[in-house]
Order: structure tokens, then sequence, then C-alpha cells
């Protein structure tokens, strides 16, 4: 089975068009900020990674309230300032209790 030069050519800027197109989708996805009132939104799988811990332990912060978290169109988000927040927060009572330990 053999194909002459200029199909070939065609077939490959078909291709090449195609292989555009998806990467325009991919820059739009990727370019696209989830922003509530200018504050940048995490997802599940954003904090995951960003924090290292399991799906368990962020549905326990969930659930005691000490992430606050807001659902949209069934989806948990994140405001980036609170999880901020919540860092600082942990990392200011490890500090202090590491001082304690010393101390006493």
């Amino acid at each position: 089975m053999n194909i002459d030069r200029t199909e070939f050519i065609a077939w490959m800027k078909r291709i090449m068009q195609r292989f555009d197109i998806l990467d325009e989708v991919c820059k739009t996805k990727n370019n696209r900020l989830e922003v509530v009132d200018g504050e940048e939104l995490l997802d599940n799988q954003d904090l995951l990674l960003l924090l290292k811990i399991s799906n368990r332990s962020l549905q326990r912060y969930r659930s005691n309230g000490k992430l606050p978290y807001y659902s949209i169109s069934g989806k948990i988000y994140y405001k980036r300032s609170d999880v901020e927040q919540v860092i600082r927060e942990s990392y200011s009572r490890s500090v202090g209790d590491r001082k304690k330990n010393k101390e006493g």
C-alpha cells in the first residue's frame, strides 16, 4: 500500500491542524483560573497536592470547620486566602507547642 507524496503531505497538514486546535484548547483550559471576588479558588485535587494530605484528612478539616469551603455546582472549592490562613495557624501552633516543650 503506497501513497503518493502529495497525499501524504495533505494528511500531515490535517493532523497538524488538529494538533494546533487541541493545543489551543489545552492552553485556554490551563490559563483559566477559578476566581471569585478577585480571589483564586482551589479544588480538592489542588489542596491534596498542595498540603500532601489524604482525601479523608481534607474531609475531616471541612467537617471540623477548620477549613472553610464553598460548593459551586456540586463541586467543592476553597479560597486560597483561607487555605493560607489555616496553614499559618497550624504552623504557629506547632512552633508554640515546641517552645512550650523546651521550656517545660
